[in-house]
């Protein structure tokens, strides 16, 4: 008796399982990847801000400025975004020292970066 002949190879169906399997994985790739460049890119936005923010104290400092208690805006730009700094004034119980809250939004978004600190009349 001679023996059934057995043919080597995959099956349609085994090739289209795997292609879809292999399609969920790279389904599931891109949107990690995609994810990934819009955190970095939020990261990157944040990181200017701070900046910004640090930079307007600073400058505040340096100018010995000593403003009246209210709020104020001002475009504070930084790298390649139009940043806008908010700052707001408050008494302190000292009268020697002011409250600064410097926040920093892009446009009317959120805030990316909020920073306190005090400013002096003392030399």
């Amino acid at each position: 008796m001679n023996a059934p002949q057995t043919h080597a190879g995959f099956t349609l169906i085994e090739v289209l399982v795997a292609l879809a399997i292999v399609g969920v994985a790279m389904a599931a790739s891109m949107r990690a990847l995609g994810l990934s460049a819009g955190g970095a890119q939020a990261m990157q936005q944040r990181s200017l801000a701070l900046q910004a923010a640090e930079n307007r104290l600073a400058e505040l400092r340096l100018q010995r400025a000593f403003p009246p208690p209210g709020r104020s805006s001002e475009p504070c730009p930084q790298g390649p975004l139009a940043l806008v700094c908010e700052q707001q004034f408050q008494n302190t119980v000292n009268n020697n020292f002011r409250l600064a809250a410097v926040r920093v939004r892009l446009g009317q978004g959120p805030v990316l970066a909020e920073l306190y600190g005090l400013l002096s009349l003392l030399p």
